[in-house]
């Protein structure tokens, strides 16, 4: 069985990969949303005692990404920067000697909420900065699920999880890939982000991010 799932969308193909993001094929473009670079920092900068290592480590699985998925292209789906107080020599510094790994690759950013307020990525990395929609193909990148009048619309913003039932009350909230008719979501690429329970619907299909695998998830609407 593949890890990932290749999916019908919008009358293209994509695959939904276990590291919380989306390859598509036809495109040759690699797509994340919400990584949210430098917010362990930005909390440790307000006192906050959370963990170190999140920016390298989410560096570490973009680079795993890019190694086994050819892409032209990487696109960001909002917010890139978490906040002002990420915007650290020490991270601008790390972000820079990445970039230069990757000369070859666009990179484009669709500006999220996060993004206007951190402000753009230094120009030293070569990211082009659209605000959403950007229209590729059939579909639609944005940050905000927002429907399109006519194109399928991909976005993230919600860091959507989905909540497992098992047996003796036992429960796992797993992220997933949330594909409706009009509006698809990604998880959180950030290795340090909370999450938005995604409850099923009709026409709804949930895949779910586990043990290294993308699940396709059984619901009926409730």
């Amino acid at each position: 069985m593949p890890t990932y799932q290749s999916v019908p969308l919008a009358g293209t193909e994509v695959w939904l990969l276990p590291d919380k993001a989306l390859f598509w094929p036809a495109e040759q473009a690699l797509l994340i949303a919400d990584a949210h670079f430098g917010k362990a920092a930005a909390f440790r900068r307000l006192g906050q005692p959370v963990p170190s290592g999140t920016t390298e480590d989410n560096l570490q699985r973009l680079d795993a990404l890019l190694e086994a998925y050819p892409s032209r292209q990487l696109f960001f789906l909002g917010d890139f920067l978490h906040a002002p107080e990420s915007r650290s020599e020490h991270l601008t510094a790390r972000l820079a000697r990445w970039r230069r790994q990757h000369i070859g690759l666009a990179i484009t950013l669709i500006r999220g909420n996060h993004d206007r307020r951190a402000g753009d990525p230094p120009r030293a990395l070569d990211i082009d900065v659209v605000d959403e929609p950007l229209l590729l193909g059939p579909l639609a990148l944005r940050h905000e699920p927002e429907p399109h009048p006519t194109h399928h619309v991909l976005a993230g913003h919600l860091h959507p999880a989905f909540r497992l039932r098992g047996r003796e009350r036992t429960q796992l909230r797993l992220p997933c890939f949330c594909l409706d008719e009009a509006v698809s979501l990604l998880p959180a690429f950030g290795a340090f982000t909370g999450a938005m329970e995604i409850r099923p619907a009709p026409q709804r299909r949930i895949f779910v991010v586990a043990e290294g695998a993308v699940w396709p998830v059984a619901t009926s609407a409730r």
